[in-house]
Order: structure tokens, then C-alpha cells, then sequence
């Protein structure tokens, strides 16, 4: 067979212009294309450098904020608490005051009316002890016949030990 002969002569040329068109488009893409790749891949990985150099100061910049938001809601809350126990203090006070007001109100009221109720008893007992005192002189002169002028009845009811009475007796 004369093709199978042919083969190695064919085979040796058409090696050579294989090399030949690889090595042609392997260096024309190495000088050409290369750089061009280089300087995307360089400026990509430089704009990803700053991106990230921002993105730390960015960061940074929000852990500042947040620390000094901290700080104010700490102080604010603080203040707040300050506020609340000044508040709690003070409306304390006003009610201490109102309610002594109160009491001594109360107490004003009560030794007015104890004084009141005391007065009435004594006023009741005068009363009783004229009573009583003409009531003696009228049983001493209907029973006896002697009539019994007033002071010496009064004198006579007087002298009669009298009961106290509970809790308006000094």
C-alpha cells in the first residue's frame, strides 16, 4: 500500500507545520493577550484591595458610631433612672406631706370633737345635777315635809360618788 509508505514523509512535515502554527499562536497569545489579562487580573485585585481597605474603615467607622450610641442610650437610660428615682422621691414627699396633712387633720378634727363630747357631758352632767337636785329637795319635802333650798340639795347630790365615764374623762 503506497499510502502507508507516504506516512512517514507526510507525517514529518505535517509535525513540523503543527509546531510551527502552536508555537506561532502560543507566542502571539503571550504577547498579546497576556498583558492584556495581567493588567485586568492586577487592576481587579487592586480595586478589590481598596474595596476591602474601605470596607474595614467602613467597618471601623460603624464600631465607632455603635460604641458612642452605647455610650448615649447608657447615659440616657442613666438620666432616665435618675429621673424615675428623683420622681419617686418627690411624689413620695408629696404623699409623706399630704398624709400628715391628713393625720394631723384627723387629729384636729378628733380632739375638736373629743373636746366637744367632753364639754356635752360635763354640760349633761350640770344638767343632771340640777336635776337631780331639785328632784331630791321635791322627794325630801314630799316624803319628809322639810323643804330643801337648792344649793344644799345640790350640795347633797355633790357629795354622791359619781361613775366615769369611759374615755371622755380626763
Amino acid at each position: 500500500m503506497p499510502q502507508i509508505n507516504q506516512l512517514p514523509l507526510i507525517f514529518g512535515s505535517q509535525l513540523f507545520w503543527l509546531l510551527l502554527v502552536f508555537g506561532i499562536i502560543f507566542f502571539g497569545v503571550a504577547r498579546a493577550m497576556l498583558p492584556r489579562i495581567q493588567s485586568v487580573v492586577s487592576a481587579r485585585e487592586q480595586s478589590i484591595a481598596k474595596d476591602q481597605e474601605l470596607a474595614e474603615a467602613a467597618h471601623a467607622a460603624a464600631e465607632e458610631t455603635e460604641a458612642a450610641w452605647r455610650e448615649r442610650m447608657d447615659a440616657a437610660r442613666n438620666e432616665a433612672r435618675r429621673i424615675d428615682q428623683e420622681a419617686k422621691q418627690a411624689s413620695a414627699r408629696a404623699t409623706e406631706a399630704r398624709v400628715k396633712s391628713a393625720v394631723e387633720d384627723i387629729d384636729r378634727r378628733t380632739d375638736l370633737a373629743v373636746q366637744r363630747i367632753r364639754d356635752a357631758v360635763a354640760a349633761a352632767r350640770d344638767e343632771m345635777d340640777l336635776v337631780a337636785a331639785d328632784a331630791a329637795s321635791e322627794i325630801v319635802e314630799r316624803l319628809v315635809g322639810i323643804k330643801v333650798d337648792r344649793k344644799g340639795a345640790a350640795a347633797a347630790v355633790a357629795a354622791v360618788p359619781r361613775r366615769p365615764v369611759a374615755l371622755l374623762d380626763p
